[in-house]
């Protein structure tokens, strides 16, 4: 009797320890699925990107506005652009130009710097409108050598102007580049619709801004919305060089134009732009440019230093006689309150 005691013992304690076993077992497996499952989660396989080749409506109308002299049969084909850096955070501030830091050393270096061109344009192309017996003022000048891209790509037919604006603005360069062949997308935050298109000129109700809007603050105005441009080109699918990309880029902000200047820097826009047309005002510091007046003048030079990096050379510099002498508030070696400086980038041109 004792004996089958002991066997019935060790056969209960057999089956606890078989027991116990598979409930390890169980608990183990249901646990290492669900960390399976988790680290898919935290680290998902990235799909590949199916980059898309959108083809655009190019024009087929000539202008007999522009003078440009057809000596090459190169076609405008910008080359590959080289890949992205990451985005940067800040400018690089340039040294202060006087151990001083005034005033008036910063502000002789900036208009020294904006009133000589550093590359000489042989064919300054200028659009020219009759109205009855007097042109347009001719302030917005493009550069047509055909060692650059633009010339190429008029001849072409195959080039694309964008211009940003407030509204109000006369559109008279944008209409003589539309009737030359080109694909005009003008920004406008005053016209009614989303999109409006004149011939071969796109209006589009939008207003550019060196940030984009809040999603979680619900829009004051439901007439227009503003986006940054780096925003704008992903959407339109015109920031790749190899396939797009913009020849011209006028901007008249109405000194906003510091801020969004500074974002197309961080953003690296620029290297998807051939030539910039760049309306600056100094009668004040400009949107939310902040700190001392010696210190304004060094973060407007330092920006205009970061075009010449990103390989725009100035080719034109032009201040309207008729517009008041004020550089920040001041008369400070005869300077305009505004100019219109025209860049181009020697490395966005035809292969």
């Amino acid at each position: 009797m004792l004996k089958e005691r002991v066997n019935r013992c060790v056969l209960l304690r057999v089956c606890v320890l078989l027991s116990v076993l598979c409930v390890c077992a169980h608990i183990y497996v249901e646990f290492s699925g669900y960390g399976l499952k988790n680290w898919k989660r935290v680290h998902p396989v990235t799909p590949k990107s199916n980059k898309q080749d959108p083809k655009h409506q190019r024009v087929s109308k000539t202008s007999d506005r522009l003078t440009l002299r057809d000596d090459s049969k190169t076609t405008c084909c910008p080359p590959v652009q080289q890949q992205r850096k990451s985005l940067r955070w800040k400018i690089e501030l340039e040294p202060w130009a006087s151990e001083s830091h005034s005033l008036e050393e910063e502000a002789f270096r900036f208009i020294k710097y904006i009133t000589t061109p550093q590359v000489f344009c042989e064919n300054p192309g200028v659009p020219v409108i009759q109205r009855e017996v007097e042109e347009v003022e001719r302030s917005w000048v493009l550069c047509l050598d055909n060692r650059f891209s633009l010339a190429k790509c008029i001849i072409a037919k195959h080039c694309r102007v964008y211009s940003l604006g407030l509204g109000g603005e006369d559109k008279w360069l944008e209409r003589v580049l539309a009737k030359a062949g080109c694909e005009v997308h003008s920004f406008d935050p005053s016209i009614k619709e989303a999109h409006l298109q004149d011939s071969h000129m796109w209006l589009h109700r939008l207003s550019v801004d060196w940030r984009d809007p809040n999603p979680a603050i619900r829009a004051q105005r439901q007439h227009g919305s503003t986006k940054k441009l780096a925003t704008i080109l992903n959407d339109f699918g015109h920031r790749q060089v190899i396939t797009s990309g913009v020849d011209v880029l006028k901007v008249d902000m109405e000194s906003a134009e510091w801020k969004i200047l500074e974002n197309l820097i961080l953003e690296g826009v620029l290297s998807s732009v051939g030539l910039l047309l760049l309306e600056i005002h100094v009668h004040w510091p400009g949107f939310e440019v902040g700190g001392d007046e010696p210190s304004v003048v060094r973060y407007w030079f330092s920006l205009l230093r970061e075009l010449e990096r990103a390989h725009f050379c100035l080719y034109h510099s032009y201040s309207n006689p008729a517009k008041p002498r004020l550089f920040l508030h001041k008369n400070l070696h005869n300077a305009s309150s505004s100019y219109v400086l025209g860049w181009v980038n020697t490395h966005y041109s035809p292969q």
